[in-house]
């Protein structure tokens, strides 16, 4: 099975987040159920990271309801969320997942996930400006609208530094 950003997106929305090793175990269930296969480790890997660079999924810390950390795993591990420049498209059979995994439904905190998202726009921004990689810087500037409509963000500070590097 090879996914889109847009389908991972679609099977990690159909329950709030994922973590990592859901994911994974998502897609070989569908894998499986569309055509009998199992998945590549490697090129699951590789569409995640690929998600993630683009901003089709992001990553989210969760805080334990408690004062710290929990030591329940499931909050140690971050969740994978749709993104903001995703187009969430379940693949076929992806409604059966949340009978098939008993995966609760996650509802992620959406103004400690749009900080989380800034502090991450924020690092790619400095790395793209410091590799003077002004393709990166291009896409970055994209990512910057949808970031700002997706969820209560400010990115102008950030948009102009990367445009003045374009100029």
């Amino acid at each position: 099975m090879d996914a889109t950003a847009d389908e991972l997106a679609g099977v990690v929305d159909l329950f709030g987040g994922l973590t990592r090793d859901e994911l994974e175990r998502a897609l070989s269930e569908l894998a499986f159920r569309t055509d009998g296969q199992s998945v590549d480790d490697a090129t699951v890997d590789d569409a995640i990271e690929d998600a993630i660079e683009r901003f089709a999924l992001v990553r989210y810390e969760r805080i334990a309801p408690s004062a710290g950390r929990s030591t329940d795993v499931s909050f140690d591990e971050p969740l994978l969320v749709a993104g903001p420049t995703a187009f969430p498209s379940p693949p076929e059979h992806a409604d059966d997942l949340p009978h098939i995994l008993e995966i609760e439904p996650r509802s992620p905190d959406r103004e400690a996930l749009g900080e989380q998202v800034f502090e991450r726009f924020a690092r790619a921004a400095i790395e793209a400006l410091e590799e003077d990689d002004d393709e990166r810087v291009r896409e970055l500037l994209d990512v910057s609208y949808d970031i700002e409509t997706w969820a209560p963000i400010d990115l102008a500070d950030e948009r102009a530094r990367l445009d003045d590097e374009l100029d």
